[in-house]
């Protein structure tokens, strides 16, 4: 089944958060392997950039996909529980939502290369765009190095460095509590050969 109903995801759901979470990875591989196992400026080094904005776009792409399909189909009813267990799981997947749109959108705004997607073309930095010319320069008045220190700033510090990853163990524990100890069929709705 492709769409979801309100008791089941469907196929397409499934599959597009776990590539989703599989793209999550590869994202933090790549740029942890550029960091702790290459030399600035060579070329392992820019591969391993490129990658890792590549699949950075690709994340931006999913979360674009996943909002239409989670506003055009119904979500299964959630597993009965506590108030504050539904205003927990609301939170943490607003949270998940927000920094799946934040992550992507500062990586591009704050980096200084182009982006070579996956090799195959190139996507123009964000300071090389006309956009940039009319909100950056001319509406707000900054330098590229002014406007990408805050952003900079959030992408690696705030979200990067720990609160993503605290973000998606907790998604996991969460996952692992409904299966063991609530013993409903939460993560069973979401598993790509679950019901």
């Amino acid at each position: 089944m492709l769409k979801n109903t309100t008791q089941h995801y469907g196929s397409f759901a499934k599959w597009l958060h776990w590539l989703t979470a599989l793209v999550f990875l590869a994202v933090y591989t790549s740029v942890y392997y550029r960091h702790w196992f290459t030399t600035p400026k060579t070329e392992a080094n820019l591969t391993a950039l490129h990658l890792h904005l590549s699949f950075g776009v690709s994340i931006g792409v999913f979360v674009i996909v996943r909002l239409i399909w989670r506003f055009t189909n119904p979500s299964p009813q959630p597993a009965p529980g506590s108030w504050w267990e539904h205003l927990a799981a609301k939170a943490g997947h607003f949270a998940l939502y927000f920094f799946m749109i934040a992550m992507p959108l500062t990586g591009y705004l704050g980096t200084h290369d182009d982006t070579q997607f996956f090799f195959l073309f190139n996507i123009p930095q964000f300071a090389h765009t006309p956009l940039f010319d009319w909100w950056v320069v001319e509406q707000l008045g900054m330098t590229f190095k002014e406007f990408e220190k805050p952003i900079d700033f959030f992408h690696k510090q705030i979200g990067g460095q720990y609160l993503v990853w605290m973000l998606i163990v907790v998604h996991i524990l969460a996952a692992f509590y409904h299966h063991w100890i609530k013993q409903d069929d939460t993560l069973y709705k979401m598993l790509p050969s679950g019901k």
